[in-house]
């Protein structure tokens, strides 16, 4: 998680982590000392000084409760000032597509406890990604597609721009930039205060997709939604510089048809330098420039190009994170910046100068996962990875001038998955860890030795107190292709080798997503009503290539152009293998998916009919051209040049081909993977008397919980039809 404000020294550790407790920013928030943090517990801020872990209520429910109420504000997230003089408070949220990032917000000032509520007049819930300027004299804000300063002094409202509607929109981003750029926060303060940079999207020219909703009257509700499909040129970004004073703006002048280029990052690097980042429309060519905010002028200082696409690295926390603000980790007082690239066949870490002049960090034969912090006193930058297993995730750290070796840092011993968020001075750490036998675990650590704090917070303490029971084995399968593949299984209770079972794969194999980790959780169906193990079901996944795993770039980009083909000829042949084990009954083998994971299970029902008996695939892709131009595009090129690859990798052009039983599963109120998707696999079925099941859930969205009953009722669905077409038990 992000740390509020900026450390005011370049030699203290640099650090954005991973918000691993939740994306709404209720995870740890440092001080800047790094001696102490805040968070969230009962509705309070709380203040925990360390080594002793000391807690301090820092703003009471009675602080956060305004005059005339008798509760206090219920906190969703908070952030401090540079000075850490006044408290914004985020409450009253409102979902916008993916999280809630639209509500209130409130300032606290600490010392006088005084509580006044941002945006008067406005309506209630519209405020978006409010910010206290560096010198904690302003408040900004998007509201209604517009930008807002406050003065909290006297509370005077500005508007900064007044165009903003549904289609030209300022401050925030349309759906396909929020969910394939991570882009939701679209504004900065500079950091003297005196202007803000923002980005307008024009969506005049993206063509609505029209969802309706049919259930909440007697007359149907169309629901436009700006939702540009592959083939379609994106939606024009530009990014401007307002002054806080005079209200002038300065559009700097990137050069590049808007139509074909994304900016998905910028930030300041000082008052008169803004550093951007621009990709082709294809993804595969990212340019790095400095621009200037005076003048609008734009000077390429870095550029990057891949034969398949450009990885979107971050150093700003989660992919659903709201303060997704900062993607350059500056060094050497603000002359260099840190990147990563795959540029010599595996995620490395880069120091680049102002120039452009760049540094090879990390080498070897081995992936960067995430980096995680950067401490310019010591000489070291902390990341993780793990260059011997794929599934599992450990803390190292090298030399940040790329002269040192790399060094593990999390203690051997606990083989799982690993997590850390860093102290800005590097004094401290929260460490967490878990495994498919180990819930997530935690405790606070002294970083230079990776010793708990207290040995009763220790993680050992905490594991000794714990059952351990393996119930998920992980294995690897060669194809008759060589490919090599990590997989994990969770065989029957009173396993019989003599008998053969059925089996159930869980698929992805999509570069968005790894299914098999080394992670508490993986194993465990929640879809099942039930004990699978214990009715009698082999429950598995393998990974291959194409998935995000460590496994270098060649792994992880061959599918380009290949996604429907390459990763599901991977997944049937390494089914091939399994079906030759003697405890696999090959004529009860079913498999299951959500959304890419859906597309992958009705290919796979399609294309290897003679495997897969069974396939229940939710919120499925199936007609690759119906989806939006950011992800597909990234992935399988330009249908204006190469078509017939994305035909190819659609399960709609197999639908002919089922012969197995199939349960179709989608929301009409899924605003990601749309409806159509559903209705034209219906009529190409229909098309050659393909008999199934179909479960439209009105008005759902991608995730189809809403409503009463609902989570409750696709359970029941999925497990009932598992049981009937592919019944449980040894025989």
């Amino acid at each position: 998680m992000m740390t509020p404000g900026k450390t005011k020294h370049m030699f203290l550790l640099l650090v954005l982590v991973i918000a691993t407790l939740s994306s709404l920013g209720q995870g740890v928030r440092w001080s800047r000392d790094g001696n102490s943090y805040f968070k969230v517990e009962s509705n309070e801020i709380v203040h925990y000084t360390l080594p002793a872990n000391t807690k301090a209520i820092l703003i009471s429910k009675a602080d956060l409760t305004p005059s005339g109420k008798t509760e206090g504000l219920p906190v969703e997230a908070f952030n401090f000032s540079d000075d850490m003089q006044k408290a914004l408070i985020f409450t009253n949220t409102v979902k916008v597509w993916r999280l809630e990032t639209r509500g209130d917000y409130w300032v606290l000032d600490v010392k006088t406890k005084t509580l006044r509520k941002l945006g008067a007049g406005r309506p209630e819930s519209t405020l978006m990604f409010a910010k206290i300027s560096p010198n904690g004299a302003n408040a900004a804000y998007v509201s209604e597609q517009n930008i807002y300063v406050e003065d909290l002094a006297s509370g005077a409202i500005r508007a900064l721009t007044t165009n903003g509607n549904r289609k030209l929109i300022n401050g925030t981003f349309d759906w396909v930039y929020e969910e394939e750029l991570s882009c939701r926060d679209g504004f900065q303060w500079s950091p003297d205060s005196q202007s803000i940079s923002y980005w307008q999207i024009d969506a005049n020219k993206i063509r609505d997709y029209y969802m309706l909703n049919t259930t909440d009257s007697a007359y149907s509700k169309v629901i436009p939604v700006e939702y540009p499909t592959i083939g379609q040129s994106p939606s024009p970004a530009r990014i401007a510089i307002i002054s806080i004073a005079t209200g002038s703006t300065q559009w700097l002048k990137i050069p590049g048809d808007p139509q074909q280029h994304y900016l998905p990052r910028l930030e300041w690097r000082s008052p008169t330098e803004i550093f951007v980042q621009q990709l082709n429309r294809k993804q595969n060519e990212s340019r790095i420039f400095s621009c200037s905010p005076a003048t609008g002028e734009a000077k390429l200082i870095y550029n990057e190009k891949d034969e398949a696409w450009i990885e979107l690295f971050s150093f700003t926390g989660s992919t659903y994170a709201v303060d997704f603000r900062h993607p350059f980790v500056w060094l050497n007082n603000k002359k260099e910046f840190l990147w990563m690239s795959e540029k010599d066949g595996w995620s490395h870490l880069y120091r680049i100068s102002s120039e452009g002049k760049e540094t090879l960090i990390t080498k070897g034969d081995y992936d960067v996962i995430d980096f995680l912090a950067v401490d310019e006193r010591s000489n070291f930058v902390y990341f993780l990875a793990s260059p011997t297993n794929a599934t599992q995730m450990y803390l190292y750290k090298t030399k940040l001038d790329g002269k040192g070796k790399l060094e593990l840092v999390t203690p051997p011993g606990l083989e799982g998955r690993h997590g850390y968020e860093i102290s800005p001075t590097g004094n401290f750490a929260q460490h967490t860890f878990s495994n498919t036998y180990t819930k997530r675990v935690s405790e606070w650590i002294d970083l230079s030795t990776h010793k708990p704090l207290t040995e009763k917070e220790g993680i050992q303490s905490k594991l000794a107190q714990a059952q351990v029971d393996k119930k998920v084995e992980f294995f690897k399968i060669k194809t008759e292709e060589g490919i090599e593949m990590d997989g994990w299984m969770v065989k029957p209770k009173n396993f019989d080798p003599t008998k053969k079972y059925p089996v159930l794969f869980e698929v992805y194999t999509e570069p968005a997503g790894q299914t098999v980790t080394d992670r508490y959780g993986v194993g465990i169906n929640r879809l099942f009503v039930g004990d699978m193990a214990g009715e009698g079901y082999i429950y598995m996944s393998v990974d291959g290539r194409g998935t995000p795993a460590p496994k270098g770039r060649l792994w992880r980009k061959s599918i380009y152009r290949k996604v429907g083909r390459l990763n599901i000829k991977d997944q049937a042949l390494a089914a091939k293998e399994i079906l030759r084990w003697p405890f696999v009954d090959p004529e009860r083998i079913a498999v299951w998916g959500w959304s890419g994971g859906g597309s992958a299970t009705l290919n796979l029902l399609f294309q290897y009919p003679d495997i897969y008996k069974t396939g229940i695939a939710v919120a499925a892709v199936a007609n690759q051209l119906t989806y939006d131009n950011i992800y597909q595009e990234r992935y399988m090129g330009l249908p204006q040049e190469n078509l017939q690859d994305i035909i190819d990798g659609s399960p709609i052009t197999y639908a002919k081909n089922l012969k197995g039983n199939l349960l179709y599963v989608h929301g009409t109120g899924d605003d990601n993977v749309h409806f159509n998707n559903a209705e034209m696999l219906v009529n190409e079925l229909i098309k050659y008397n393909k008999q199934f099941q179909i479960m439209a859930y009105p008005n759902r969205t991608h995730g189809i919980y809403e409503g009463e009953g609902t989570s409750l009722h696709l359970a029941t669905l999925y497990t009932d039809y598992l049981r009937k077409h592919c019944p449980p038990g040894g025989r």
